[in-house]
């Protein structure tokens, strides 16, 4: 797949289908609109190109919203490989940028700069400056440049459209499965693994403290997760802790935290990839370790049931 982070690195071809949006999350109503995008470019030989924006755009204009992200960079340009995509723009979304007219962005940059044969958008889709530019204004433009435009109608799932907006309150309030089936495959989040208080192998459950690879990814609701993780190469069952250890501390920052079933090398300061399955329960202040331990050795039964249940990961 060719990157690019400048459009004048992009040679002009008319001959191009693309479509753009922030793809937080590139979930199935995304995925959907990838896959008609390279449907496209395979049966009428033109080239496929997914135009981005990073940072994503609501970090940029509503700075003090301080919003979560469902993909990183990294794993955005990951998934959109796997999805087939063969050219990748991301563009560097400043406050000067937002305030380009529809007029201007897709004049200036789709039509003059790149080329366009047929663009794909999703139902809801508005670009430009105040989200001015929509179906109706791409479709008028289409007939004044010369270029299709193929509308994909929202991806239902449970009766309702799937957005980046709901899988996000999903994750935040805990309901894995609803996320992941809007999804399409399992939440995951990466990071190094770092040095804790070794209170876990203390109480004979040695955990993997994890620092984000990305401060901006938003983590699940705090609590107890079944889930798994991947570390070099390898998949392992585990149990994530996301939370304050209220049994120990008063006003301790959230961390998260993964004990590895029948597991006990040292990984200190190496990548680990956690997908998240299901949660278990919500964090608990416990009276005494050993109310503490007893809870533990239930939370590492049950979390045993649901991922002896898991046939393999989609993700």
């Amino acid at each position: 797949m060719n990157i690019f982070s400048d459009i004048d690195e992009i040679k002009f071809d008319k001959n191009t289908v693309l479509t753009l949006g922030t793809f937080d999350g590139i979930h199935s109503g995304h995925q959907e609109i990838i896959s008609r995008v390279i449907d496209c470019s395979e049966k009428e030989n033109l080239r496929n190109l997914v135009i981005t924006f990073h940072p994503h755009p609501r970090k940029v204009i509503n700075p003090e919203l301080n919003l979560k992200l469902l993909t990183t960079s990294d794993e955005q340009i990951k998934i959109f490989e796997q999805l087939g995509v063969k050219n990748l723009l991301i563009i560097n979304f400043t406050k000067e940028f937002s305030q380009l007219t529809p007029e201007k962005f897709i004049k200036d940059f789709l039509v003059d700069k790149i080329g366009i044969r047929k663009i794909v958008i999703g139902y809801d889709h508005h670009f430009g400056k105040s989200r001015g530019g929509d179906v109706e204004f791409l479709i008028s433009s289409g007939k004044k440049y010369d270029f299709g435009v193929i509308q994909i109608p929202p991806f239902l799932i449970d009766n309702e459209p799937v957005s980046s907006t709901k899988i996000r309150a999903a994750i935040e309030n805990g309901q894995i499965d609803k996320a992941n089936r809007m999804l399409g495959r399992t939440y995951s989040f990466s990071g190094i693994v770092i040095e804790g208080d070794k209170r876990g192998r203390e109480l004979g459950y040695p955990t993997a403290n994890i620092k984000l690879n990305d401060t901006d990814k938003l983590l699940p609701q705090i609590g107890i997760y079944a889930v798994m993780v991947e570390l070099n190469g390898m998949n392992y069952k585990a149990l994530l802790s996301i939370g304050k250890r209220p049994t120990f501390y008063n006003d301790g920052a959230v961390i998260p935290e993964v004990y590895i079933y029948d597991f006990n090398n040292d990984i200190y300061g190496q990548n680990i990839k956690v997908s998240v399955i299901q949660k278990l329960r919500g964090e608990e202040k416990f009276n005494s370790a050993e109310e503490l331990i007893k809870q533990m050795n239930l939370d590492k039964e049950n979390g045993l049931k649901v991922l002896n249940q898991i046939k393999k990961l989609t993700n």
